[in-house]
């Protein structure tokens, strides 16, 4: 019998519709396929630290690992070690208190905590307030699950702070979140006291939560800050912290949300039904890690002054400007006018010479005529990257000049 020839037609779901894969699963293919070409690029888009965890960090995991009774599933709440140790870690570095049992959840990477919260709060057809320039899952996520994403404006002209004239002004009415990150990725802005209680004040009045996300407050900052230190946060905001960024372990997957109990709740809820806790070991080596001291954080940020510089050389070289208070793992510039986009520039540096920077439009509009460098880079390497810079500057930007 001859089999006839089928043609299915499957469809993905609908709301693929609107997202698209991520700009850098995209673009780092790209940088892959350089590479094999024996191009060796350069990337200085990713913010993944390159520098290791603490000693004491990789010897607990290497030693608790090897207990045969450390390998089973654990708990969605985490393990009291960790969850005291989150406690505590905010009470020294934040001054906040936190009750480990009820106000902590500890997450699989704080890009989980994102989706868990937008499950726990956030009907379909309900609004989302999303920062512009912002992190693209705020805006991703949220359209995957059905809400309406409202961009609100950060400008340079108000040091990449909300307007809150303008927010004012918006119908808030069907807004259930409100995204926040500071210190700010990809601006570098710095949190303040006075913002955190602007925040929490325009969250009690409108009937918002406010999100801060916070992993970036331990890098090239010398006054960490917690939205949860404004007296009464806690019953209108959650904050996500991370070690990825803090403690170099982004492959680690390991992070936390700190908010009054309910709130916990009905994340712990939305977390049991779709993943797991985390191997045991993991987070006995993660507790550990919290207990690094002024020390340790101030040899790696070592690390991250003396690349930032080199980073500043190359924007400098581009012909970018750049507010030089920024804090975090980044830096952020200006393009000069000659260019008609941002990606005018960073095609040209990236095929000229061989050096992956990240475009500000990824962020959203308002970062349209705006670079971001990553400090994520060995020193040799950002050395080499301003050298190529250097090197074909008078034959492709300097002719860009002349435009």
């Amino acid at each position: 019998m001859q089999k006839e020839n089928q043609t299915y037609n499957i469809a993905p779901a609908n709301r693929l519709m609107d997202v698209s894969e991520y700009y850098f699963s995209r673009k780092l293919k790209e940088v892959a396929q350089m590479n094999a070409q024996g191009m060796d690029i350069i990337s200085l888009g990713v913010g993944s630290p390159d520098m290791p965890p603490a000693d004491a960090t990789i010897e607990t995991l290497c030693r608790t690992s090897k207990d045969p009774n450390a390998h089973g599933y654990q708990s969605y709440t985490g393990i009291p070690e960790l969850r005291n140790n989150f406690a505590a870690w905010y009470k020294r570095w934040y001054n906040v208190d936190l009750n480990p049992e009820t106000e902590i959840q500890p997450l699989i990477g704080s890009k989980e905590g994102i989706l868990h919260i937008t499950l726990a709060f956030v009907n379909p057809g309900d609004q989302v307030l999303v920062p512009n320039p912002g992190y693209p899952t705020y805006t991703s996520l949220s359209k995957l699950l059905g809400a309406e994403v409202v961009n609100y404006n950060l400008k340079e002209a108000n040091n990449w702070m909300p307007d809150f004239d303008e927010l004012e002004t918006m119908d808030t009415s069907r807004v259930k979140l409100m995204w926040v990150n500071y210190p700010n990725m990809p601006t570098g802005a710095n949190a303040t006291p006075e913002l955190f209680e602007r925040l929490v004040d325009f969250a009690r009045r409108k009937q918002i939560v406010i999100v801060n996300d916070n992993p970036y407050s331990f890098i090239l900052n010398d006054k960490p800050l917690s939205i949860l230190s404004v007296p009464g946060a806690k019953e209108c905001c959650i904050e996500l912290n991370s070690m990825s960024k803090s403690h170099n372990m982004p492959g680690w997957r390991v992070g936390m949300l700190a908010t009054n109990p309910t709130f916990i709740g009905w994340v712990l809820k939305v977390k049991s039904n779709i993943d797991s806790g985390m191997f045991r070991p993991l987070q006995l080596a993660a507790a550990t890690a919290l207990q690094a001291d002024a020390e340790w954080y101030e040899t790696n940020n070592k690390n991250y002054r003396n690349r930032r510089h080199l980073a500043g050389e190359i924007m400098k070289h581009l012909g970018c400007t750049f507010n030089e208070d920024q804090v975090g793992m980044f830096l952020w510039g200006r393009i000069p006018d000659i260019y008609t986009n941002v990606e005018e520039l960073t095609e040209k540096v990236l095929h000229q010479a061989r050096v992956f920077l990240t475009p500000g439009f990824i962020f959203g509009s308002n970062g349209a005529r705006y670079i971001r460098i990553s400090l994520c880079c060995k020193d040799e390497r950002l050395r080499e990257a301003l050298e190529r810079v250097k090197h074909v500057e008078t034959q492709c930007f300097a002719s860009s000049n002349n435009k």
